[in-house]
């Protein structure tokens, strides 16, 4: 799984989110390190509705643009955090206290 595919997945946890809503919220729970293009954005959520983790939840149409709203599914949060879980493990490797060996 690709970073920016994470936080496209983390993003949508807590709520429905419209593509620009998506960008924002990645780049703030990366702190600043996701910075989605609008092109690669749009890519990997048709990458991921076509993997069942995210589907599209509702549209709704503002200042004459139509706006869609996606939300991840439970496979997505499925996927997410196995994926949490593997960068815990791989974290822990780097971050635990240094062990003094006789």
């Amino acid at each position: 799984m690709t970073e920016a595919t994470y936080f496209i997945l983390v993003a949508l946890m807590e709520k429905p989110l419209h593509g620009y809503g998506i960008i924002k919220q990645a780049r703030t729970q990366s702190l600043g390190d996701v910075d989605l293009a609008v092109g690669t954005l749009y890519s990997a959520l048709d990458r991921l509705s076509e993997t069942g983790w995210v589907t599209l939840d509702h549209e709704e149409t503002v200042n004459g643009r139509l706006r869609r709203y996606y939300r991840i599914t439970d496979e997505g949060v499925s996927a997410a955090r196995a994926h949490a879980a593997r960068l815990q493990r791989a974290a822990a490797l780097v971050l635990r206290p240094n062990e003094v060996t006789s």
